[in-house]
C-alpha cells in the first residue's frame, strides 16, 4: 500500500483497521513485553471528570463487522436506502479503537480479554484474573467500585459463571472451573447478578452443594420466575435473578428465539438500575451481550444481528437513565474481541448486498437443531432419511427456497445433510469437517452460510480473530475513550472516572 493511500484511509475507521493490520505484530510484541503478567502500569496518568454512575457494556465477539452488519440489516429490512441506520451506542459522541491481544497470542479468548478490561492486566487465554504463573490474583474494577461505596451489578445473556461476567468477580486458573467460579459469585458482596444460570450448579460430578443454596446462605434473594422478577424493589438486598427460560448452556434464548413475553437483556439492565440507583454513592454495572459471540462462532448472522439489537436495547436503558443524570453518568460500550471473521461482502455477490434476505430467518441454528433436525434424526432411520423431507422446514425457518439455489449450493446442502444424518460420504474427505462446519451440525451451518452468502455476507473462521474492536463512550469522562489504545487501558480510564486509586500489580485480598 502506498503511503499516500494509507494516510488518506487512516482518516476513517476502515482505514484505521487496515493500517493496524500492517503494524499489529510490532504493537503486540512491544505490548506483551511491557504488560506481561502483572506488570501493567501501576498508577493513573489520566484524569477526567468523575461519574457517580458507570455502565460498562461488553458485546462479546462484537467488533465493527458485527456492528455494521446490524446497522445495514436494520436499514435493509425496512427500506432500500443504503444509508445505514445507526445503533444507539454507535451514535455516542466519543469513539475509539481498542487492541485485544493477550500476553501470549494475537487472538485472545474471552477470559484473557475480560481480565484485561476488568483488571488492567495481560494474561493468557483461559485464565480468569490471574497472572502467567497462576499464583497472583488481580483486583477488578468492579471490586474497586464496590470499595468506593458504589453498588455493583453484573448482567449477562449467557451463564453467569461464563468467562466475561466471571472476570468481574472471580479469580480462577481455568475458565472451565465453573463450579469454583459460581461459588465465588455466591460468596460475593456485589448487590445484583442477573441473566443466565449456572453450567455446573452442583459441580462437575454433581456432588457439590448447590451454588444457589450457597448464595441464599450469603444473603442473596434468588428469583427465577417472570412473576417474581417485577416484584423486586429497591431495598430487596442482594439479588440473584436467573431467567426462567434457558436455552443452550444455561443461557438466555437467542433474541431471534425469545418469546415476546419473556425477559430480555434490557429487562435485566432496567431492573439493576432500579435496584441499585437508590444508593447515594452510585453504582457500577457491567452488562454482557454474550450470545453475539456464540452466534458468530456458528456463522449464524441472523442470530448475531438480533442479539446485537437486543444488546443495543439494553444500552438504551442506560441512556434513559443518563438523560436523568447527565452530569453524573458514564456509559462505555466495547467488545472483547471479534468472532467469526465476519465480512460485509462475499465473492459470490461481488459488490452487491441483500441483507433483507437475512430477515426471512425465524430461528437460530440452536432452535432449528432442537425443534427440527434432532427430532427428525431420532424419528427416521438414517438409511431412509432424505433431504427432501426437511426442505419445507428449511424454507419456513430460514426463508431458503431450494429451487432458487445454485447447483453448487444444492450439492453442498446434500453433502451437509448426509454428514448430519451420519451416512457415509465420499466427498469431501473427513479431514475437511472442521473447515466446512466448525464442529457444528453440518446441515444447519451450511444453511446459515448459504443464507448469509446470498445476502452478501461472509465468514473466515469459527473462532475469534485479532482485529481491534470499537469502543464508544457518552457522559462524564467520555473524552478519555477517544483514540487508539489497548483493552487494558479501559480499566485505567474507568478507574479515573470512578475516582479510585488503583495498582494493577497488587493482588486481590480474595
Amino acid at each position: 500500500m502506498k503511503k499516500t493511500t494509507l494516510r488518506a484511509s487512516a482518516a476513517v475507521l476502515a482505514g484505521a483497521l487496515v493500517a493496524f493490520s500492517a503494524l499489529f505484530p510490532a504493537a503486540v510484541f512491544a505490548g506483551a513485553k511491557r504488560d506481561e503478567g502483572a506488570t501493567a502500569q501501576s498508577t493513573q496518568n489520566q484524569t477526567a471528570k468523575q461519574a457517580k454512575y458507570v455502565f460498562l457494556f461488553i458485546g462479546d465477539g462484537m467488533a465493527m463487522p458485527q456492528i455494521s452488519a446490524t446497522e445495514v440489516f436494520a436499514t435493509a429490512r425496512n427500506s432500500k436506502d443504503i444509508t445505514a441506520k445507526k445503533l444507539g451506542f454507535s451514535q455516542f459522541p466519543v469513539a475509539g479503537l481498542t487492541t485485544t491481544y493477550d500476553a501470549k497470542t494475537f487472538i485472545t479468548d474471552s477470559a484473557s480479554a475480560g481480565t484485561a478490561i476488568a483488571s488492567g492486566n495481560k494474561n493468557e487465554s483461559g485464565v480468569i484474573n490471574m497472572d502467567l504463573t497462576k499464583t497472583v490474583k488481580f483486583k477488578t474494577i468492579a471490586e474497586y467500585a464496590h470499595e468506593s461505596g458504589r453498588k455493583v451489578g453484573v448482567i449477562t445473556s449467557v451463564s453467569l459463571d461464563h468467562a466475561t461476567p466471571a472476570c468481574f468477580y472471580a479469580k480462577e486458573p481455568s475458565r472451565g472451573n465453573y463450579y469454583n467460579i459460581a461459588v465465588q459469585l455466591a460468596q460475593s458482596k456485589f448487590e445484583f447478578f442477573g441473566g443466565g444460570g449456572f453450567l455446573q450448579p452442583t459441580g462437575k460430578n454433581k456432588d457439590q452443594k448447590d451454588v444457589v443454596e450457597i448464595a441464599k446462605e450469603n444473603g442473596f434473594t434468588y428469583v427465577n420466575s417472570k412473576a417474581d422478577f417485577p416484584a423486586l424493589k429497591p431495598g430487596a438486598g442482594k439479588v440473584l435473578a436467573v431467567n426462567s427460560v434457558l436455552q443452550d448452556s444455561s443461557a438466555l434464548p437467542y433474541e431471534i428465539d425469545r418469546a415476546k413475553d419473556d425477559l430480555a437483556l434490557a429487562d435485566y439492565t432496567r431492573k439493576a438500575i432500579e435496584l441499585l440507583s437508590d444508593d447515594p454513592e452510585g453504582f457500577f454495572i457491567m452488562v454482557e451481550g454474550g450470545k453475539v459471540d456464540w452466534a458468530c462462532h456458528a456463522n449464524d448472522a441472523a442470530a448475531s444481528i438480533m442479539d446485537t439489537l437486543a444488546f443495543d436495547n439494553a444500552v438504551s436503558e442506560a441512556i434513559a437513565f443518563a438523560e436523568k443524570h447527565p452530569e453524573d453518568t458514564l456509559i462505555v460500550v466495547t467488545g472483547d474481541h471479534e468472532t467469526g471473521g465476519m465480512t460485509l461482502g462475499f465473492a459470490g455477490t461481488k459488490y452487491s448486498t441483500a441483507f433483507d434476505k437475512i430477515a426471512a430467518q425465524k430461528m437460530s441454528y440452536v432452535a432449528f437443531g432442537d425443534k427440527v433436525l434432532t427430532p427428525y434424526k431420532k424419528s427416521v432411520d438414517k438409511s431412509k432419511a432424505k433431504l427432501d423431507d426437511l426442505l419445507p422446514a428449511i424454507e419456513d425457518a430460514f426463508g431458503l427456497k431450494y429451487d432458487s439455489l445454485t447447483a453448487l449450493q444444492k450439492d453442498e446442502l446434500a453433502v451437509a445433510f448426509q454428514r448430519s444424518i451420519g451416512n457415509e460420504v465420499v466427498r469431501p474427505v473427513q479431514e475437511d469437517q472442521y473447515l466446512l462446519y466448525g464442529g457444528y451440525e453440518p446441515l444447519t451451518v451450511k444453511i446459515t452460510q448459504i443464507v448469509n452468502q446470498n445476502a452478501g455476507l461472509g465468514w473466515t473462521s469459527y473462532s475469534h480473530t485479532g482485529v481491534p474492536v470499537a469502543t464508544f463512550a457518552r457522559g462524564a469522562g467520555q473524552e478519555l475513550f477517544a483514540g487508539y489504545y489497548d483493552n487494558t487501558d479501559i480499566f485505567r480510564k474507568l478507574a479515573s472516572v470512578l475516582g479510585v486509586s488503583v495498582n494493577t500489580t497488587v493482588a486481590s485480598s480474595k
